[in-house]
């Protein structure tokens, strides 16, 4: 592993970018440029290389600045090196910007620090703009809308110490780890979320056209169960109920008796749930 962790202030800075990195010399330029333009600068941008073999991390380096910290080494995918990231991380609020994202405007930053140092949230997100979503997306979320879409990781900020609750990415989905992470801290409410109506991201699309569709099954076979599992607490009854009762009439194979019967006994427990 190569770093220059050793240039960073002792002091922790307030966010910690983490930008995970392969063969990605088209597009990083852009994205470290609208980082270090940004009028708050209290930050660090951690680079989570997979070894490379383009000029990924010689652009980086060109940069010469402190802020930027360069990890290259090998990892089981994008979300082992946001996980990874985040162990490496010495700042308060973490986010996560792809390689071929950047930054909507140089206020970003200043914006978010604006909101979040006057309030007790440990999650705040915004929007992102793409051709992909034909503009903006996508709003505020409720406990429907997140079963349905995910939040891009591209408009949250994270307060570092809700990993420690929630865990971090579950790298058994090589593919949208972020939703299931996401479905953990929304259907919580023991955790102080909030949306604001400003755009934080332009949301790039290498690999999003590549990627198998094949890919998304693992995550979705499990969608409905995890979200009864991360939310039974706190979903009204009735719609609980409802995707419990879906939960035990699908996956006909005898492999899944196990979920079957715990979703059962979820039923059981929010009938009798005051």
């Amino acid at each position: 592993m190569q770093n220059n962790i050793a240039n960073q202030s002792e002091q922790s800075p307030f966010f910690s970018i983490i930008i995970p990195t392969y063969n990605s010399a088209k597009t990083l330029k852009d994205c470290l440029d609208s980082i270090v333009c940004q009028k708050f600068s209290d930050f660090e941008i951690l680079v989570m290389d997979a070894l490379s073999n383009d000029d990924t991390l010689k652009i980086a380096k060109n940069y010469n600045n402190p802020q930027i910290i360069i990890f290259s080494e090998k990892d089981e995918g994008i979300y082992d090196a946001m996980n990874k990231g985040i162990t490496y991380s010495k700042g308060k609020w973490i986010y996560f910007l792809g390689s071929d994202d950047s930054l909507y405007n140089e206020n970003i930053l200043q914006t978010i620090y604006n909101y979040v140092i006057i309030r007790n949230i440990d999650v705040v997100y915004g929007n992102v703009v793409s051709s992909i979503f034909n503009g903006k997306y996508d709003g505020p979320f409720d406990y429907v809308k997140i079963y349905k879409k995910n939040i891009c990781h591209q408009s949250i900020f994270f307060k570092k110490t809700l990993f420690d609750q929630t865990g971090y990415f579950n790298l058994k989905y090589k593919i949208l780890a972020d939703h299931d992470h996401n479905l953990k801290w929304f259907l919580n409410k023991n955790y102080n979320v909030e949306y604001i109506d400003e755009v934080i991201a332009n949301y790039g699309s290498e690999g999003c056209s590549s990627t198998p569709s094949s890919k998304y099954d693992i995550f979705n076979k499990d969608k409905n169960y995890n979200y009864i599992l991360y939310g039974y607490e706190y979903l009204p009854k009735l719609y609980l109920l409802k995707r419990c009762i879906k939960e035990i009439k699908s996956h006909k194979k005898s492999s899944s008796l196990k979920r079957k019967f715990k979703a059962f006994m979820i039923v059981l427990t929010v009938l009798f749930r005051v």
